[in-house]
C-alpha cells in the first residue's frame, strides 16, 4: 500500500498538484500544535488544490443534443487542442459505427509541445485495452471499457507547452458518432522533472516460428533462447524515462496452451535482457495457464488481467491480457526493448497485437509505420506446424 501511495503521489505531483501542497504546507505550518505543518493526517483531495480543471468535449456547437463528432472515411477529427502548460487526467470516449471493426480502423494520435511526430499513435480499440477489436467490459488501475462500450484512461499527460489529440476514420465506411470528453488542468506550472506519455501499437499476424518440428509445447523444451533476437517486441525506444506497461492480444492459430514465452526486458543494453521472467502468464500474473483449455476464467485485477478469454488453447482462441508496472515502473537512461517470447524459445505462430505504455523525457519518438487498417484486423492465419489450419 505505501508503495502504491507513493506512485499515485508522485502522479499527482506531475499534475502540478507539488506547488499546491507547498502552499498547503505554508499555510498550515502557521498554525499552533504538533503535525500541523505536513498534516499527512488528511488524503490530498481534501487539501487545496492549485490547478483550473477544464474539460474539451464533442458538445453540440449549436446547442442541440447531437454531442458528437461524424468523421468520415479518410478523415481527421481534432479531438483536443490546447496552448501552454496543462495535465490530462482522463479521456472518455464511446463509438456509434457501422463498421465491425471500427475499433481497428479509427486511429488516436496524440502530440506533445508542437512536436510533428505523435508521442501516442494506436488504433482506438487497442489504446484501450480491446487488442482483438472486440468490447470487453472489465476494470483495472488505468484503463477500463464501462457499460456499455464506454472506453476510459486514467494515464496523466502532462505538457509544457501544447498537446494536440486526434482520431483518423482509417476505414471506408463512415464513423457516425464518436462521442468524447477529455478532462485537463491548468497548473500555474509544472515540475523540471515531468516526463511525456508515450503510446505505441505493434502486431505480428502471424509471429515466425523457430521451428515447426513440435507435436506440443514440451517439445519445445529442447530450444534455447538467451539473446531475445526472435522474440515479439512491444516497444523499442531511446532517451530516458520508465515503462508502465502493456495490453496484449493473441488470436491463436495453433492448438494447445499459446503462452510459456518469456519476457524479456533490455535497460540500456541492446545486447542482453536485463530482466528475464519465467512465462507469459506469469508476466501478466497469472499462473497455470489461467485455469488451462477447459476451465480458464476471465479476470480483472488493479494492475493485471486478462478480461478476455474465449475457446482457450485452441485454434481460433483469443485472450485480451494487460499488465502494469505502476508498483515499479521500469526505469532506462538511455535504451529500452520490451519483449517476450511466443511460445518456449519463440516456437508458436500465432498473432499478436499490442500497446505499450511508458513516460519519456523527449514529447515524441520515431515509430515503425503502423500497418494498414486491413491488416490490423485480427483473422485466423494458416500456419505451418501442429494443430492449426495448415497453408494450402
Amino acid at each position: 500500500m505505501f508503495q502504491r501511495r507513493g506512485f499515485l503521489q508522485r502522479i499527482l505531483h506531475a499534475g502540478g498538484l507539488a506547488a499546491a501542497e507547498a502552499g498547503g504546507a505554508q499555510a498550515q505550518g502557521q498554525g499552533q500544535g504538533p503535525g500541523r505543518g505536513d498534516a499527512r493526517y488528511l488524503p490530498r483531495y481534501a487539501r487545496a488544490q492549485d490547478y483550473r480543471s477544464l474539460k474539451q468535449s464533442s458538445f453540440a456547437r449549436d446547442g442541440g443534443n447531437a454531442d458528437r463528432f461524424q468523421i468520415a472515411p479518410g478523415a481527421t477529427q481534432e479531438l483536443f487542442a490546447d496552448e501552454g502548460a496543462g495535465v490530462i487526467s482522463h479521456i472518455w470516449f464511446t463509438i456509434a459505427a457501422q463498421s465491425p471493426d471500427h475499433l481497428k480502423e479509427i486511429v488516436i494520435r496524440m502530440y506533445w509541445d508542437g512536436a510533428s511526430k505523435p508521442s501516442v499513435e494506436t488504433p482506438v480499440g487497442d489504446l484501450f485495452g480491446l487488442n482483438l477489436g472486440i468490447y470487453s467490459i472489465y476494470q483495472s488501475a488505468f484503463l477500463n471499457c464501462s457499460s456499455i462500450k464506454a472506453l476510459n484512461c486514467y494515464f496523466a499527460m502532462p505538457y509544457r507547452k501544447a498537446a494536440r489529440i486526434t482520431a483518423t476514420n482509417e476505414g471506408k465506411i463512415q464513423v457516425g458518432a464518436f462521442y468524447s470528453n477529455i478532462d485537463y488542468q491548468k497548473p500555474r506550472e509544472l515540475p523540471g522533472d515531468v516526463m511525456y506519455f508515450h503510446a505505441q501499437y505493434r502486431q505480428k499476424s502471424p509471429t515466425a516460428a523457430t521451428t515447426n518440428d513440435w507435436k506440443n509445447n514440451g517439445d519445445a523444451n529442447r530450444l534455447r533462447n538467451l539473446d531475445g533476437k526472435e522474440n515479439y517486441v512491444f516497444m523499442e525506444t531511446r532517451g530516458r524515462g520508465h515503462l508502465m506497461g502493456v495490453t496484449l492480444g493473441v488470436l491463436q492459430n495453433q492448438e494447445f496452451w499459446m503462452g510459456e514465452g518469456d519476457d524479456m526486458i533490455f535497460i540500456d543494453d541492446e545486447s542482453k535482457p536485463s530482466i528475464t521472467g519465467t512465462g507469459l502468464e506469469d508476466y501478466f500474473c497469472g499462473a497455470w495457464d489461467f485455469g488451462g483449455r477447459d476451465t480458464a476464467i476471465p479476470f480483472a485485477h488493479l494492475y493485471n488481467g486478462s478480461h478476455l478469454i474465449s475457446a482457450a488453447e485452441r485454434a481460433g482462441g483469443r485472450y485480451c491480457l494487460y499488465r502494469w508496472h505502476a508498483d515499479n515502473p521500469v526505469t532506462f537512461s538511455r535504451y529500452l526493448k520490451h519483449t517476450i517470447e511466443h511460445g518456449h524459445a519463440n516456437h508458436r505462430a500465432d498473432n499478436y497485437y499490442s500497446v505499450a505504455y511508458w513516460y519519456q523525457s523527449e514529447p515524441f519518438t520515431d515509430f515503425p509505420a503502423l500497418p494498414p487498417a486491413d491488416q490490423r484486423i485480427p483473422v485466423l492465419r494458416a500456419v505451418a506446424g501442429p494443430g492449426g489450419a495448415q497453408p494450402a
